[in-house]
């Protein structure tokens, strides 16, 4: 069984900064994926970076330039820093993890973490 377990959300001023980090546990041999979505109240969830194991990444066009999705590997951990934060980016903030092999082989479907709530209000 894999978890993910996300941490450092908050509370921030417009123009701040935050880092969120995830830590996937288990008998974890390797993650190809590793990435962050997003939920506003009366929206739909929207990804928001995701890195892979060679590194390659994708954003969300309204995230570019701002954050940096990044992973530590020997961690399963993955990281999104986030700079110059607008009120618009407040949401809740899951971690996702695919691809995932496991003394048990590869693990079907995609894992999430529990969700970090991120607000950035004056």
């Amino acid at each position: 069984q894999v978890q993910l377990v996300e941490s450092g959300g908050g509370l921030v001023q417009p123009g701040g900064s935050l880092r969120l980090s995830c830590a996937a546990s288990g008998r974890i041999f390797s993650i190809n994926r590793m990435g962050w979505y997003r939920q506003a109240p009366g929206n739909q969830r929207e990804l928001v970076a995701v890195i892979r194991s060679g590194g390659n990444t994708n954003y969300a066009d309204s995230v570019k330039g701002r954050f940096t999705v990044s992973r530590a590997n020997a961690k399963n951990t993955v990281y999104l820093q986030m700079n110059s934060l607008k009120p618009e980016d407040t949401a809740v903030y899951y971690c996702t993890a695919g691809g995932i092999y496991t003394a048990d082989g590869l693990e079907s479907g995609d894992y999430w973490g529990q969700g970090t709530q991120v607000t950035v209000s004056s």
